[in-house]
């Protein structure tokens, strides 16, 4: 009632306005013309400086920060944001209370933050900070310092942050931390003031309460000082390696006489660094024919049958290098660590850091998801609080193919399993749209299924609707387009559209944006007449397996409507299928004797029982 009234006045009002400037009642108004729209793609930069102190006894460090903002955007900023992610792990804090609050917490998180002593929590405390040499308002709010400018940045313009900050490594909780479950010292992710990203949509200070991060491109230059037998490996290049051996040293190494040692990276158009260090690693390095020298950190105290996995993971290392590069873009850095530490794994800049103690499998299946992760979401850094299943699912594609490859494996057989988890997600009730913000699934296992495993599907699903070679061209076209970008859906969509032909503005909004599910059936056979039904809401074309009473077989492709076009097939192609019609009626070449929709399962409908009659 409420909504039928507003509406008749809004129209009544309309006519007023109209009348009132004698406008006649057949005489539309002369509509403005159209301004300019600019489409040009910006992005901020961001330099930082940093010198760091640690001391690895009481795991507190003191930072130097100098940062030179440069503003990109078309807009006055009258304010900025840093992330303070270490203060998290405190009680009470945001991540805390989550955990304490979800229904299903992370294991490695539970109630671990809420019992924390003082020496154990993580912190970041910004003693001083000054905007071209200004001393300026600031505020810690949990995880996300407010900064008041002396003076608003205009468009273009660059400023310079300095500021003072001191840190102390909390107890390994979730990524970060020290003393890990595997013995590694310092796994240093997210530890220093990170200035918030600001992009189209404004700024993205997001709290630090479970997941995921978006970053600012730009240039690092790092000097660390830690005790001097303590190996670091991490994001960028050491500058001086013949300083500090440990694995790094080109020449003859001459350390200086000091119980520190200070190890200088420089590590240029990235969106994060992180580092990880202990005393007992042992560094081995490998080279990639044309590509980068890779660096493997690992705890030398291990079994020998764990340090044996690790051997054996380099070469295979190498491999995974080489067809990433391969089947999405070159690789573009000039090295690759993967460290032991962490709580599991994890991608940053240059490096991962996983748990080193697993099976040969599993230290294989980590290191190929994290390096996977260079490409999607490192180098194509999209906003993962946003669009998790655009990096995780991209990269649990990617890595499950690489497997297929390098152990020969059969790529469909792997990805039944992914689809079958998605199946159970679409059919549990509990499944959200996968633009819900990261931290607001209502269940973690929901968040994660989508991400990773719905996700995967979107790309393998895709290939059915486009053709497998137009996929793998809109991978190496998308790497292409956006490398060192913060693209978004509608992006890598439009890199598909234009290599396909087709629209697909259908396919992303049902899969991404809602619910849908897709749910095909054989609902008759009459001699060579063939019906079958939609009855999700989700459309798709259909390839179509029919087998007829002589024995012989004929493939058939049901082009949907709505896609103004057809994949390339060599299957017989018959009408479109319009999307509201809840049945399609086709006529075969001879009596029919069974039909099968999708005969290769590489759709993802969720009641395969009524695929095949």
């Amino acid at each position: 009632m409420t909504r039928f009234f507003s509406s008749i006045l809004i129209v009544s009002l309309l006519f007023s306005c109209s009348s009132t400037k004698g406008l006649s009642a057949t005489t539309p108004p002369t509509p403005a013309a159209p301004s300019a729209v600019t489409t040009a793609y910006w992005q901020q930069h961001v330099d930082y400086n940093m010198e760091i102190d640690m001391d690895v006894n009481t795991y507190q460090y003191k930072g130097k920060q100098k940062l030179v903002y440069t503003n990109n955007s078309p807009d006055v900023l009258n304010k900025v944001f840093y992330h303070l992610y270490f203060n998290a792990f405190q009680p009470g804090s945001e991540m805390d209370v989550r955990s304490l609050t979800i229904a299903d917490p992370d294991g490695r998180v539970k109630d671990r933050i809420s019992k924390l002593k003082p020496n154990e929590i993580g912190y970041i405390k910004v003693n001083s900070l000054k905007q071209n040499g200004v001393s300026i308002n600031h505020e810690t709010v949990g995880t996300v310092l407010e900064v008041e400018l002396a003076k608003p940045i205009q468009p273009g313009e660059s400023v310079t942050f300095d500021m003072d900050f001191d840190g102390q490594v909390p107890v390994q909780i979730r990524r970060a931390g020290r003393n890990n479950k595997e013995g590694v010292a310092l796994s240093m992710a997210q530890w220093y003031p990170k200035l918030a990203e600001y992009d189209f949509e404004g700024w993205h200070a997001d709290p630090y309460i479970g997941r995921e991060f978006h970053g600012v491109w730009g240039d690092f230059d790092v000097k660390l000082t830690i005790d001097k037998n303590y190996v670091v490996g991490g994001t960028g290049y050491l500058q001086n390696p013949n300083e500090i051996g440990h694995g790094y040293e080109t020449g003859t190494v001459n350390r200086p006489n000091s119980d520190k040692l200070t190890w200088h990276f420089v590590a240029p158009n990235v969106h994060d660094f992180t580092w990880a260090a202990d005393p007992e690693y042992i560094h081995d390095t490998k080279q990639v024919p044309n590509g980068p020298l890779l660096h493997f950190l690992y705890k030398s105290t291990m079994p020998q049958d764990k340090l044996d996995n690790w051997k054996n993971l380099q070469p295979k290392a190498v491999e995974l290098m080489q067809f990433f590069s391969n089947e999405v873009g070159q690789y573009p850095y000039n090295q690759y660590s993967v460290i032991q530490g962490g709580d599991g794994g994890m991608e940053y800049g240059m490096c991962t850091l996983i748990l080193g103690e697993g099976s040969f499998d599993g230290l294989f299946g980590v290191t190929a998801h994290e390096m996977g992760h260079s490409w999607f979401q490192f180098i194509l850094a999209t906003n993962e609080a946003k669009h998790s299943w655009m990096d995780e699912g991209f990269t649990e594609y990617i890595c499950t193919l690489a497997e297929s490859h390098i152990f020969n494996k059969d790529f469909n057989e792997l990805s039944k399993r992914v689809y079958g988890v998605y199946a159970y997600l679409a059919k549990s009730g509990t499944e959200q749209p996968q633009t819900t913000h990261s931290d607001r699934y209502v269940y973690n296992r929901s968040y994660s299924i989508s991400a990773y495993y719905k996700g995967y599907v979107f790309l393998k699903q895709l290939a059915y609707v486009i053709g497998q070679e137009n996929l793998e061209k809109t991978l190496k076209q998308y790497f292409k387009t956006y490398a060192f970008k913060h693209p978004k859906p509608i992006d890598f969509l439009r890199i598909a559209e234009k290599t396909s032909g087709l629209e697909l503005d259908w396919y992303l909004i049902d899969w991404t944006q809602t619910t849908n599910t897709i749910d095909y059936a054989v609902k008759t056979i009459e001699n060579n007449s063939v019906t079958l039904e939609r009855i999700g809401l989700m459309p798709m074309p259909i390839d179509v397996l029919v087998t007829y009473t002589d024995g012989s077989t004929e493939a058939f492709y049901i082009p949907l409507q709505m896609m103004r076009g057809e994949k390339p097939t060599s299957a017989t192609i018959i009408k479109d299928w319009a999307w509201a019609y809840p049945t399609y009626t086709f006529e075969a070449t001879k009596p029919v004797k069974s039909v099968e929709i999708d005969p290769e399962g590489l759709m993802a409908d969720i009641e395969k029982e009524n695929n095949k009659n």
